[in-house]
């Protein structure tokens, strides 16, 4: 059994900065793709940034320059690093890790507002 749990959300300001942390625990061997998606209010879910093995990565055209996916293989932890956040950023930010099964968290809230 896979548990995966997203955290740093919140709200920030135009312009502001946060990270948000996904924790693995279980059978995680073998999920070699893991991303980030989000879902804003009345959208529907789309992918943010995924990082499949070690070091690629691809990200959503209207985060490229601004986000940064990276893991931690020791402490089983995908990062998403945001910056310069805009409005339109806002919504419920899920973690995903994909192997032969698919496995979602509960998703954190990030709200972009002044």
């Amino acid at each position: 059994q896979v548990q995966v749990a997203e955290s740093g959300g919140g709200l920030v300001q135009p312009g502001g900065s946060l990270r948000l942390s996904c924790a693995a625990s279980g059978s995680i061997l073998g999920l070699n793709v893991r991303g980030w998606y989000r879902q804003a209010p009345g959208k529907q879910r789309e992918v943010v940034a995924i990082i499949i093995g070690r070091d690629y990565t691809n990200y959503a055209d209207s985060v490229k320059g601004r986000f940064t996916i990276s893991r931690d293989n020791a402490k089983e932890t995908v990062y998403l690093q945001m910056n310069n956040l805009k409005p339109e950023d806002t919504g419920v930010y899920y973690c995903n890790m994909q192997g032969t099964s698919t496995y979602w968290g509960q998703g954190t809230q990030v709200t972009v507002s002044s």
